[in-house]
C-alpha cells in the first residue's frame, strides 16, 4: 500500500472500527492481544517512547501501513522528535533495504499527519 498516498488518520480509524468486530466475535483473543501490548510497552529498562520507536522500525520492516499509523500516532503523543524518528527509520532501512526505505518515507508522512491538529 505504501506506493500510494495514505491518509493515516483515516486508516487507523477504519482499522480500529474493523477491530471492533473482532473484539465482539473473539473477545478473549483480543483481550489477550491488548494485554500483551500493554505489557510489552510498559516502561521498564526501556521507556515507552523507545519501545514505540522499536515498534515503528518493525512496522516499517514488515511493511504494515496500519502499524505505521498506530505507532507514529503514539510517538507524536509521546513527544518523539523528528530526529528520533529519522534515526529509527535509518536503522529500519539499514536492516530492511530498499523496501523498508519506501515504508520509511510513509512513516515520515504519517508522523507529519499526526503532528498536525485534526481538521474540524
Amino acid at each position: 500500500m505504501s506506493g500510494t498516498t495514505v491518509n493515516y488518520r483515516e486508516l487507523t480509524h477504519t482499522v480500529s472500527t474493523r477491530l471492533g468486530e473482532l473484539r465482539s466475535s473473539t473477545p478473549e483473543v483480543m483481550k489477550a492481544f491488548n494485554e500483551l501490548g500493554r505489557a510489552a510497552t510498559a516502561p521498564g529498562a526501556l521507556d515507552a517512547k523507545t519501545k514505540e520507536l522499536i515498534a515503528l522500525a518493525l512496522s516499517v520492516a514488515v511493511r504494515c501501513d496500519p502499524c505505521i499509523g498506530f505507532h507514529t500516532k503514539s510517538l507524536v503523543r509521546l513527544g518523539a522528535t523528528r530526529q528520533e524518528l529519522h534515526e529509527t527509520l535509518a536503522v529500519a532501512t539499514y536492516m530492511g533495504g530498499g523496501p523498508s526505505l519506501m515504508y520509511a518515507a510513509s512513516a515520515v508522512a504519517a508522523f507529519d499527519e499526526f503532528s498536525q491538529p485534526k481538521a474540524a
